[in-house]
C-alpha cells in the first residue's frame, strides 16, 4: 500500500516540472540574451565620430529660363556752363578770362606784400583769399592766390603779378581759362615760377 501511494506522488512531481518547463526556458533565454547584450556593449565601445556621407544632390523637375539683370547706366551729369552776367564763378567750372600782368610794389588789397604766385581779380567774380588755377590754351600755368584787386580789373579779367614791369609788358594780354578752387582743398602745388612763365611767353612771341 505504501508503494502504491508513492508512485502517484512521483508522477505528480514530474507533471509539475513539465508544466513549469516553458517558464524555466523563457527565464533562461532572457538571462542568456541579457548576458549577450552586456558582453557586446562592453566589447564594442560606442563611437562618437560622425559618419561622413556623400552629398545628395536633388534636382528640381522645374526648368526656368535664364534671366539676366543689367545694372542701370548712370546718367551723365550735365557740364555746368558759366557765362558772363551769371554772377560769381562757381567752383570747379572753367571760366574764360583775359590774362594780363602788373608790376606794382607795396601791399595788396588784403594788406600783404606783393610776391610771386598772387593775382588781382574782380571780387564780384573771383572772391579774395581763394585760389584759382590758370590755363593758357591747354598749358597749365599754376595755382594762384587771389590777393589783390584793381580799378581796371572788372569782370573776367585776371592780373598776374610779375617782379618787373618789363615782364608784365612782355606778357601783354592773352586769352586764358580760370578755375576757382573750393576752400579746404589742400594746396600741394608749389608757387608758380613767374620767371619761367615769362620765358615761356617770350618763346611763344
Amino acid at each position: 500500500m505504501r508503494g502504491g501511494h508513492r508512485l502517484p506522488r512521483r508522477r505528480a512531481s514530474w507533471r509539475r516540472v513539465l508544466r513549469r518547463l516553458p517558464l524555466v526556458r523563457s527565464l533562461a533565454l532572457s538571462i542568456v540574451l541579457t548576458l549577450a547584450l552586456v558582453a557586446g556593449t562592453v566589447a564594442r565601445p560606442v563611437s562618437t565620430t560622425p559618419l561622413a556621407l556623400a552629398p545628395l544632390v536633388v534636382e528640381s523637375p522645374l526648368k526656368l529660363p535664364a534671366v539676366y539683370v543689367h545694372a542701370p547706366r548712370p546718367a551723365a551729369a550735365p557740364k555746368p556752363v558759366w557765362k558772363l552776367g551769371m554772377g560769381r564763378a562757381p567752383h570747379g567750372v572753367s571760366v574764360p578770362v583775359q590774362l594780363t600782368a602788373y608790376c606794382l610794389k607795396g601791399t595788396t588789397r588784403r594788406g600783404r606784400y606783393v610776391r610771386p604766385g598772387i593775382v588781382a581779380a574782380d571780387p564780384a567774380l573771383f572772391p579774395l583769399a581763394h585760389y584759382v588755377e590758370i590755363y593758357v590754351g591747354t598749358r597749365y600755368l599754376g595755382r594762384f592766390l587771389i590777393d589783390d584787386t584793381g580799378g581796371a580789373i572788372r569782370g573776367p579779367i585776371i592780373d598776374i603779378w610779375t617782379p618787373t614791369c618789363r615782364e608784365a609788358i612782355l606778357f601783354g594780354r592773352r586769352k586764358g581759362t580760370a578755375v576757382l578752387v573750393p576752400r579746404g582743398v589742400p594746396d600741394t602745388t608749389p608757387a608758380p615760377d613767374v620767371a619761367n612763365l615769362m620765358s615761356y611767353v617770350r618763346k611763344r612771341r
